[in-house]
């Protein structure tokens, strides 16, 4: 039997918040309607800030408050555009806005902001948060999580890897053993350097990045990251890979901004078909912001000529598909099959249920 359930994800590129409206059964997930609402850019501006500079518990506290407002508003111009009578609703998954994710070390933590209370109160329905704590308990990464969804909704797809090109890349391959991590910077670096150079939020279809030319030294040291010679399973986000990060690969270079576009794009592209090459793989599935990226695509074909690539239809919708295939799952009292993913004991529920 079939039910309904709305998922909603704001990823690290904080390019806006994706939310969709889910019809979901034991064999399928499918998307019913979708919208893309807008992140306001003061709040954006207080999230980077938290996230690259201290700042007090009430700072954190109030950004908690105004994304779960921003949130239970973007669901609730969902339901307004496509009339959904909210009983119809099981429940909506809720990920929240990572500020910092740190699952190596002594205390490993994940941070995801965005009250849920706020969120059911303001909907009127059950909301389904805090998914990634658990797996963290139970010594997993705590990410990513969109493998399980992909495999549930490409499991028919022999030898297909998906690429989830977001803020940060993740990947997934489908195999015997269901296997997915993050390969590092997917467009996060991007965004910064022409936000900070052009005052513009993203490289519209890497047009930018394709004037500049590659400085193959500094993808080379760029590479050198630690981080990209650790084993899988493995996670990072805006903690690693940030505005601080880059400076210091940078410092004391003569190179023009565009140049420097090109070599972060070159960047995403050469960590992501370094990791890709190493599998028996035939198919490469492109989903998330990344997909609207042509030269980005374009590169990352030419780096992998022997794949069949193509962009997934639903393109920026799956990851807000998966949390609401998330609070189905935790609705029904499954455990995720994770543990293969991010390196946990045991496979376990996963998030917590808010009104």
């Amino acid at each position: 039997m079939s039910e309904y359930y709305i998922g909603l994800m704001s990823g690290t590129s904080l390019d806006g918040v994706d939310v969709a409206l889910c019809e979901i059964c034991t064999l399928t997930c499918k998307r019913i309607a979708y919208l893309e609402f807008p992140f306001p850019s003061t709040l954006k501006s207080e999230i980077l800030h938290s996230i690259d500079s201290s700042i007090s518990l009430a700072e954190l506290g109030i950004i908690d408050h105004k994304l779960g407002h921003l949130f239970a508003d973007a669901i609730n111009a969902l339901i307004t555009k496509e009339k959904i009578d909210i009983q119809s609703i099981c429940a909506i998954g809720l990920h929240g806005q990572t500020v910092w994710h740190e699952p190596q070390g002594k205390f490993p933590f994940t941070m995801q902001l965005g009250d849920p209370n706020i969120v059911s109160l303001k909907t009127g329905i059950s909301v389904v948060s805090d998914f990634r704590r658990a797996n963290l308990a139970m010594g997993g990464q705590g990410a990513p999580f969109a493998p399980a969804f992909h495999q549930f909704m490409f499991a028919n797809s022999p030898k297909t890897a998906v690429l989830n090109i977001g803020g940060m890349a993740n990947i997934t391959i489908l195999a015997d053993e269901l296997i997915g991590y993050d390969t590092g910077p997917g467009n996060v670096l991007m965004d910064y350097w022409i936000q900070h150079q052009k005052n513009l939020p993203f490289d519209k279809e890497g047009a930018w990045a394709e004037s500049g030319i590659v400085d193959t030294a500094l993808v080379s040291k760029m590479l050198e990251e630690p981080y990209f010679a650790l084993a899988y399973p493995k996670s990072t986000g805006r903690e690693l890979f940030n505005a601080s990060w880059l400076q210091k690969q940078i410092e004391g270079l003569n190179l023009k901004p565009e140049d420097i576009q090109a070599t972060l794009l070159s960047l995403s592209v050469q960590s992501i078909a370094q990791e890709l090459q190493s599998f028996d793989i035939e198919q490469l599935i492109i989903c998330g912001g990344g997909g609207k990226n042509s030269y980005l695509l374009d590169s990352l074909r030419r780096a992998l000529p022997k794949l069949k690539i193509q962009v997934d239809e639903l393109g920026d919708a799956l990851e807000a598909m998966a949390f609401a295939w998330l609070a189905y799952k935790r609705v029904h009292n499954e455990a995720v099959a994770l543990k293969s993913v991010t390196g946990a004991r045991e496979d376990t529920l996963l998030g917590g249920v808010y009104g």
